[in-house]
């Protein structure tokens, strides 16, 4: 294996923390080119699709680079902004906010940064750890915006950063946090979004969280998944006092002909409806940031179909985006797992240009 080369080491230059907060990832461009470079990196990796490679390679670029991109071109096309994707733009507020809860104590740079990155498109996960390490970041905090801790999606970032780390000649050291689904703070948020929007829109009948699907072979297979999402909606639930029956579990965005974890969100829906359901609200906790999956896919594509059914009102919960109560989550969270790295103080410029003097001393070149 050929190591990355390193700069010589710049013995006047602070050591710093960093946390990185990763997410899923987007198209460049809501067009068939970026989505054909997009879906090919995403569903390239082994994590997210488990089947053989050399028959998958042929599905692949076979069937699904072919057909895909312009369809997933125009479901992207109905949600861009002007700030482009929903996802990158909520992404990067939550960074710059993070940043702000932290307190960066005045200093600049600070002593502590906060990154974002994405497993799959821009900003790439090894470029924004390339951009760490050449600010002096020894220390990373790896932080995966999934409050459920799943191998195709929280594994797949610690793939992709210790696959990073074996380039590197001088590593930093790493932390990762793999989940926070019952954490107390993002449960507040949960609980604080849902009853912002009762206050504003009046109660549904039912409340009904849909959670991103997995193959039900992931379950079998060991994946904490399915366990983690109803340990959420269970808290959830009760810190709402909902009775049994109001809430209800579901998985959407299933792909291929396998049978993934049930039951379905667009079927649940239509079945409320068909049974007499006339309002639903609808909210997607394991998201962080509204994106396709939410906005396409929940509020047009489930939305029209539970009124199709005979429904009468389908009210979105938007995610927890730059909620107030979800970056003091996160915060929360970060402080915890920062503990014993030094990320306050002033930077003693005094000292650094005394460690400096007794490298150059003993012969270093800066």
């Amino acid at each position: 294996m050929t190591f990355q080369p390193e700069p010589a080491l710049d013995h006047g230059t602070p050591q710093r923390s960093a946390v990185l907060l990763v997410n899923l990832g987007t198209p460049d461009a809501p067009t068939p080119a970026a989505l054909r470079r997009y879906l090919s990196e995403f569903l390239s990796d082994p994590r997210v699709v488990e089947i053989p490679r050399v028959l998958w390679w042929l599905i692949l670029h076979g069937v699904i680079l072919r057909v895909r991109p312009a369809k997933s071109a125009a479901k992207y096309a109905g949600i861009w902004t002007a700030e482009g994707s929903p996802l990158a733009h909520w992404t990067a507020r939550q960074t710059a906010l993070l940043q702000g809860y932290l307190g960066e104590r005045g200093q600049r740079p600070p002593a502590l940064l906060v990154r974002h990155a994405m497993r799959y498109g821009k900003p790439a996960l090894a470029s924004v750890l390339d951009e760490l390490k050449a600010a002096n970041a020894t220390r990373i905090l790896i932080l995966p915006l999934y409050p459920q801790y799943a191998a195709a999606t929280t594994a797949s970032v610690n793939d992709a950063v210790m696959a990073w780390m074996q380039r590197q000649r001088r590593q930093p050291e790493l932390r990762f946090v793999n989940h926070y689904h019952d954490d107390a703070g993002y449960i507040d948020a949960l609980v604080q979004r849902v009853r912002t929007h009762w206050q504003m829109n009046g109660r549904g009948e039912r409340l009904v969280l849909s959670f991103h699907g997995l193959p039900e072979r992931s379950r079998r297979l060991g994946d904490p998944y399915f366990c983690e999402c109803h340990a959420s909606a269970r808290l959830l639930g009760h810190r709402l006092g909902l009775a049994e029956g109001q809430l209800l579990v579901t998985f959407q965005s299933r792909f291929g002909r396998a049978k993934w974890l049930t039951p379905y969100t667009e079927p649940s829906l239509i079945a409320l409806a068909t049974q007499g359901v006339k309002r639903v609200d609808v909210m997607c906790p394991g998201f962080s940031a509204d994106c396709l999956e939410t906005l396409e896919e929940i509020d047009q594509e489930a939305r029209a179909a539970f009124l199709a059914a005979g429904g009468e009102a389908f009210h979105y919960i938007a995610c927890l985006n730059d909620q107030h109560e979800w970056i003091a989550a996160l915060a929360a969270i970060t402080q915890r797992h920062l503990q014993g790295w030094p990320i306050a103080g002033a930077i003693d410029d005094i000292a650094l240009a005394a460690q400096r003097a007794r490298a150059l001393a003993r012969g270093a070149k800066a």
